[in-house]
């Protein structure tokens, strides 16, 4: 999985996934990405810098969290409301399907299930494994709340 840093032709910033950089142009050129403020699909990538990877004998650390620290930036603020607006639509108009959410997606897709709006839990394998195969899924965003 390839992690982009995108901006709609508004100046919206927002961040995405793809199975590969193919991935990214193939759903762009579709249409099929759109911003999360403003619904654009007019997106392009932004300059990132390179992951470069660990040594593999590296002990491994504990896993982190991305956190802030810092007086009270009323963007974060912003950000952080958008995204819990975001999360309420999704949790109000879509199906909680838990951790069948791979499962349940390709019964949608492949037509086996009636179409509806879901949310689950997924691996990052199996998110792959969806993108891969067409099926259009997309993060929920993480908040500091989640963590609790």
């Amino acid at each position: 999985m390839i992690h982009y840093d995108l901006r709609c032709h508004q100046g919206h910033e927002f961040d995405g996934w793809f199975a590969d950089s193919a991935g990214f142009e193939v759903q762009a050129r579709a249409g099929l990405v759109h911003c999360p403020r403003c619904g654009s699909d007019r997106i392009e990538k932004q300059v990132m810098a390179p992951g470069i990877p660990l040594r593999a004998n590296r002990k491994a650390e504990a896993p982190r969290h991305a956190m802030v620290a810092g007086g009270a930036d009323p963007r974060l603020a912003e950000a952080l409301n958008v995204m819990r607006e975001m999360r309420r639509e999704v949790e109000a108009h879509a199906d909680y399907v838990g951790e069948r959410f791979a499962e349940e997606a390709r019964a949608i897709h492949y037509k086996e299930k009636e179409e509806r709006r879901i949310y689950g839990e997924a691996t990052g394998e199996e998110a792959k494994a969806l993108i891969e195969e067409g099926i259009a899924v997309h993060p929920l965003p993480r908040l500091p709340e989640d963590g609790n």
